[in-house]
């Protein structure tokens, strides 16, 4: 029979894993947590039940009222929604921003008088989790975290009784349910549940029905047959990489092995070691997907899928070379089905993005985004359109590939073979009437060469370029053999960006850095601290101490001081100088102060910004 902990107050421990962490009290804001307490397996005490079946008879609704959560107005309209749509009230108060998912799961816990539970630490058991089919974890939000001859504990982010009847109905065990996070229970299932777990099984099939095999015919085989393991692998990697956020993938042989790497927040992590054997029917795999010629294996070639992943379309694009240990091949996951952020998304401080939002509202003139690869320049393209985009302003875009999809702008693919690339796409797109352009990179001197001159002719032009700050991007134009007049007289603004690895706030603790990484700090201008803040690593950032990213911004006008020093072919420092003196921030300072604030650590601005 499933087993409701209604006869567990709030301040019931539970029956949890060793590691796994209760808070006591509701998780609402402003509400007391308590202490955090490490509990290891065991039978809950037995406490008087009055209190939770009191709570549980309050509306959800008016206890969140009570509780200063939300106001009678909010609730009022979630009240409407749920009338119209059928779905749970609290899911309608968070996505409306009105809730946390932590707010939401100190309020049902409060409410049924069910234990929150605290999954950033600890591990589900494994032997647990094979109890419940991942296809009803993932469907129902529940991880199992504990099981014993007495029953299985399981964690939901929604305890209502059809989730609990279900969980029951799988688990054919009693049942103990615990309430955590909706967003904390997703990360615990992707913990629980690898897709990486299944690889062996499919390297062994692999190595016994392809291993007799010649190179060449094991190729043949392997990437025509969709039974075939080495098929199964390929959707595992791209499976797991897509589950850890990841944004590329690296599949590289290396002398008995083939690594698989992730690039997770920026930074490569180990993810996989395969046998070498896999590496040219794994990398064939792939180039089929892509519509890539698998015979050429010296020539470096480029290509793009598209797969579907967990209900989730992603285009992939391939890209791979030859290596002394053969072909290397690299994946870039963009996520179609990811939200479009918008610019007080992107970690701007205020003024910065005021200053972003007057400069794209420009009749005319180019802005351009520099940065290198990987730092979030077609993000903040697309967060500027978004905020101009408006029926009065036909904008149309070229891009290789388009990332996100807007109903109410025309986008253009670049299409090499049929003649489609960035300067005659453009060539193209002046002649369709634009008030707004876009080009997804300025790579070359033709490209270049049109943006400027649409940037002079009336059009607002939006473009990135790859440079490590705002003067080095005038001064790729110069080197492109733009004229310098052409240069000052069309762009309007640069704007140059790094991402960086926030700390994890899950697992933050004070730590004191090092002599050099304090000499940094101080040298570039950081206020004292007392205490420096640094992740130790948990479930919810995999060990590394860092969870999602930020942005980091400078933003230099195209004064008419600078116009004469970049007219006079003036140097990257005295551009810089004239700026600052302007009152630009840079890169290295506007880091620093999230070190100060305690967004990120030293040693990730040295690591990713960190100029001379």
């Amino acid at each position: 029979m499933t087993t409701l902990r209604d006869d567990c107050t709030l301040e019931c421990l539970g029956r949890l894993p060793g590691g796994v962490r209760v808070r006591r009290g509701g998780g609402s804001r402003g509400t007391n947590l308590g202490e955090a307490v490490f509990v290891t397996a065991q039978h809950a005490p037995t406490t008087d039940e009055g209190g939770a079946q009191e709570s549980a008879r309050v509306p959800l609704g008016q206890l969140l009222v009570g509780s200063g959560m939300i106001t009678h107005t909010q609730l009022a309209d979630a009240l409407v929604q749920q009338t119209s749509s059928g779905r749970r009230l609290g899911a309608i108060l968070v996505d409306q921003g009105f809730l946390t998912d932590a707010d939401l799961a100190g309020a049902l816990s409060e409410h049924l008088g069910v234990p929150l539970v605290d999954l950033s630490h600890g591990t589900p058991f494994a032997d647990a989790a094979d109890l419940l089919p991942e296809s009803v974890a993932r469907s129902q939000l529940a991880v199992p975290v504990m099981a014993d001859e007495d029953g299985v504990t399981v964690a939901v982010a929604d305890p209502t009784p059809e989730v609990t009847a279900a969980v029951q109905g799988a688990i054919r065990r009693p049942v103990w349910i615990v309430v955590a996070p909706r967003t904390d229970v997703q990360r615990a299932i992707d913990t629980a549940y690898r897709a990486l777990g299944d690889i062996q099984r499919e390297v062994q099939a692999f190595q016994a029905t392809e291993g007799p095999r010649r190179p060449q015919e094991q190729t043949t085989a392997a990437t025509f047959d969709d039974d075939a393991p080495v098929v199964r692998v390929a959707q595992l990697i791209v499976t797991q990489a897509l589950r850890d956020r990841a944004s590329d993938v690296h599949i590289e042989p290396q002398g008995e092995n083939l690594r698989v790497r992730f690039r997770i927040d920026g930074a490569l992590q180990d993810a996989l070691a395969l046998p070498i054997s896999m590496a040219a029917a794994l990398t064939s795999r792939f180039k089929i997907l892509a519509n890539m010629n698998i015979v050429e294996r010296r020539r470096p070639q480029d290509g793009q899928l598209t797969m579907e992943v967990d209900g989730r379309e992603i285009d992939i694009r391939v890209s791979t070379v030859a290596t002394i240990w053969g072909e290397c091949c690299v994946l870039r996951i963009l996520d179609k089905g990811r939200a479009l952020i918008r610019m007080g998304d992107l970690g701007m401080p205020q003024d910065i993005q005021d200053e972003i939002a007057h400069l794209i509202r420009n009749p005319f003139g180019m802005v351009l985004s520099a940065g290198p690869t990987g730092s979030g320049k077609t993000t903040s393209l697309y967060a500027a359109l978004a905020e101009i985009d408006e029926p009065h302003r036909n904008i149309m875009t070229i891009e290789d590939p388009v990332e996100y999809i807007f109903p109410t702008i025309n986008q253009i693919q670049t299409h090499e073979q049929a003649g489609i690339t960035f300067a005659t796409g453009l060539r193209s797109i002046l002649r369709q009437d634009p008030d707004v352009i876009l080009v997804g990179e300025i790579r070359d001197v033709d490209t270049a060469r049109v943006a400027v001159q649409s940037a002079l002719t009336g059009h607002f032009v939006l473009s990135s370029i790859h440079a490590t700050d705002c003067a080095a991007a005038l001064h790729r134009f110069l080197d492109m053999g733009i004229e310098s007049f052409l240069i000052a007289s069309s762009v309007v603004a640069i704007v140059a960006q790094r991402l960086v690895r926030r700390t994890c706030p899950s697992c933050k603790v004070p730590y004191q850095p090092t002599a050099d990484e304090l000499a940094f700090y101080e040298e570039s201008g950081g206020q004292p601290k007392s205490t420096f803040w640094r992740g130790e690593g948990c479930n919810f950032c995999g060990g590394t101490g860092y969870r999602s990213r930020i942005g980091v911004f400078e933003v230099m006008r195209i004064t008419p001081e600078i116009k004469r020093l970049v007219v006079g072919w003036a140097t990257q420092e005295e551009l810089q100088r004239m700026a600052v003196s302007q009152g630009m921030r840079t890169l290295r300072e506007e880091s620093v102060h999230l070190v100060e604030q305690d967004v990120t650590t030293v040693d990730e601005v040295l690591r990713t910004i960190y100029a001379l």
